[in-house]
């Protein structure tokens, strides 16, 4: 199988990058296995602080290779069938598996960002675009519906009559549009370098606390008060007790830089 997804480690913060640059990194069967794997490998390591999510080449990425999947119906019928223990099915996961890694993930976009590629952006913690970037829900465009996860994620992210105005025209706007609607966080000309910044940043945090914090928000965003409260509460109970916490602490009493240990497996 082709590498078409990279991932190096520096400094804890791990950069993932979609390695089919010829093709504008369009997403191709064995694209999504390698970035639910991917996911896997880093949500088991507890060194990794921080996700950088990039596009190699000119684009971060243009949506699904339907040339390329069309063309493996056998396996394209199993990959649409959702695994019952974890509810998706590879094309979910392949971008909902960036949820499930107990770190920040950044995505950081550029170029195209179309389709199963936006999807894919939109399952990231935080978004970073460059200005001129084109985004856009193209699934209109091949008569389909967006169905990696970004109905969940629009929902979150934007208010009803603009994900259903972008899911039903496919419009296509810029980096800067994008960050006006709510679907990005910040604009940068260097959107890797941007989120590299970010990532350091957030490495000066327990990774307990990021773990802990990005869990309780995904978990309660369309929850009602009362199980917010409860999973604040249980959160918490753990967070006091962790080594963790108490290195932060003493370092903010000290108003010193913390050490912290690797994440706790229970976050």
């Amino acid at each position: 199988m082709n590498l078409l997804v990279s991932n190096s480690v520096e400094n804890q913060i791990a950069h993932v990058r979609l390695s089919r640059p010829e093709k504008l990194n369009a997403l191709t069967l064995d694209t999504l296995d390698q970035l639910i794997e991917t996911a896997r490998e880093l949500r088991r390591d507890t060194s990794v602080r921080a996700v950088v999510l990039s596009g190699e080449g000119p684009s971060f990425s243009a949506g699904l290779d339907f040339g390329t999947v069309m063309k493996q119906p056998q396996r394209l019928a199993l990959d649409l069938v959702p695994r019952p223990w974890r509810g998706t099915n590879t094309f979910q996961e392949a971008c909902w598996a960036w949820r499930r890694v107990p770190v920040p993930v950044i995505a950081a976009v550029h170029g195209h960002c179309y389709g199963g590629g936006l999807q894919l952006a939109l399952a990231a913690d935080f978004r970073i675009t460059a200005p001129d970037a084109q985004w856009s829900v193209l699934e209109a465009k091949w008569g389909l519906i967006p169905d990696m996860s970004g109905v969940q994620a629009l929902s979150e992210l934007v208010g009803i009559e603009t994900a259903k105005r972008l899911t039903m025209t496919a419009r296509i706007v810029s980096g800067s549009e994008a960050h006006a609607l709510g679907l990005v966080g910040e604009v940068s000309e260097e959107p890797v370098a941007a989120a590299r910044a970010l990532a350091l940043e957030l490495t000066s945090r327990s990774p307990d606390q990021l773990a802990a914090a990005k869990r309780l928000f995904d978990r309660t965003w369309h929850s009602g008060p009362r199980t917010t409260f409860s999973r604040e509460r249980w959160e918490q109970y753990f967070l006091l007790a962790a080594a963790n916490t108490k290195a932060a602490r003493e370092a903010a009493l000290k108003k010193a830089a913390a050490v912290y240990a690797p994440r706790s497996r229970r976050f």
